[in-house]
């Protein structure tokens, strides 16, 4: 049952699953579906604790700053496989047991590895903040690849340039010089890669922990 609540997740938006399509998809009655689920709220929470269960598990066995970009790494690849579950990972009220391992181990591999109480509330809060931000923007942009990006940014100077013809605008370079030089002299060229990004941005944030950790 959770595996074609899944898929119809994946296919019509996680919005438009309701036990009713969810019943019909598996040949069934929906009365027949609340003899497992009460309602669609227990149905979201399963689901996502499925998605946390296919999240890494922080160790102690390695240093915090391994671990954490494991476990970084881990839910951006699980949240790109399950684009609906993004937004829905930490709006539960009642989470289930992989989110509470899941959770506890954050924990345990940040105050194992020094932080205060404090510094480690505000590290996991971070972190999670970019990794989920970054999740969210990935899955509303319109290409998955470098080489997409490229061609999408290669589409949009095209129509730039006949946006501008038709009003009389100046070239993009000279109406916008620096969305110019990244879009058209940069991103046109080479894309722009998620992965890297993803690796950069979480790279300032783990030196920065780091830097709060030994100084608190």
């Amino acid at each position: 049952m959770l595996l074609t609540a899944f898929a119809l997740a994946a296919r019509d938006g996680i919005e438009s699953l309701t036990m009713r399509e969810l019943a019909d998809e598996l040949g069934a009655s929906a009365m027949s579906l609340y003899h497992y689920v009460p309602n669609k709220v227990e149905l979201l929470d399963e689901m996502v604790d499925l998605v946390f269960g296919e999240i890494e598990l922080p160790t102690t066995d390695v240093d915090w700053m391994t671990a954490m970009r494991r476990r970084a790494r881990s839910t951006r690849e699980a949240l790109n496989r399950h684009r609906w579950a993004v937004g829905l990972m930490e709006s539960r009220t009642t989470p289930g047991h992989a989110s509470l391992r899941l959770h506890d181990a954050v924990l345990a591999c940040l105050r194992e590895g020094g932080f205060s109480i404090e510094l480690t509330i505000q590290a996991y809060s971070v972190q999670d903040a970019y990794i989920y931000g970054f999740a969210l923007q990935e899955k509303s942009l319109p290409f998955e690849s470098a080489e997409e990006g490229a061609a999408v940014a290669e589409e949009q100077v095209r129509e730039f340039a006949e946006l501008a013809d038709k009003r009389q605008m100046g070239a993009l370079a000279d109406e916008f010089p620096y969305l110019a030089e990244v879009v058209a002299g940069h991103v046109a060229k080479v894309g722009y890669d998620f992965a890297a990004a993803f690796e950069y941005g979480l790279d300032l944030i783990l030196d920065a922990l780091e830097q709060r950790r030994t100084a608190d």
